[in-house]
């Protein structure tokens, strides 16, 4: 069954050789957003025939064509998402490096509003947040019970 990467890759008339589509398959079935080496890793899994270095040419092909999307969110390394994923937003754990995907009606509407005041309609814009998770507000300490209860004498 052909994936959705692969769909438009042919489409965009990209020649399918047989590790394009493998590396399409896997960047279809990421539910994350992987870098080259992530990529690689999983292609690899599949066909141990593919280089790192069809990857990178792979994902740069793919990037120039509009299939896929290039995405900074800080720790060094690009990583990828399918360009045709839908709008949404981007908020990174700066520890872990997650990225948690989202989408907020009332953060679009403010931007719009922002550029129509400004003289502008809206065409496209992109929203990345980076923090930290707080932690969990620590449980108050126990206070000894009035009744004398837990005291030693």
């Amino acid at each position: 069954m052909e994936s959705r990467i692969e769909r438009l890759c042919v489409e965009r008339g990209l020649k399918m050789t047989g590790q394009r589509r493998v590396i399409a398959r896997v960047l279809s079935e990421a539910s994350d957003h992987p870098d080259v080496e992530e990529l690689y890793r999983r292609a690899v899994q599949l066909d141990a025939r593919i280089s790192i270095a069809t990857v990178y040419r792979t994902v740069r092909l793919l990037e120039e064509r509009g299939i896929l999307e290039r995405r900074d969110f800080g720790g060094g390394r690009a990583r990828y998402e399918p360009t045709e994923h839908g709008h949404h937003h981007h908020l990174i754990d700066v520890d872990s490096g997650r990225v948690i995907e989202f989408e907020d009606p009332e953060h679009e509407r403010v931007l719009k509003a922002i550029a129509t005041r400004l003289g502008f309609d809206l065409v496209s814009h992109r929203l990345e947040l980076f923090g930290r998770r707080r932690e969990a507000p620590a449980e108050p300490a126990a206070k000894p019970a009035a009744n004398g209860a837990g005291r030693r004498s």
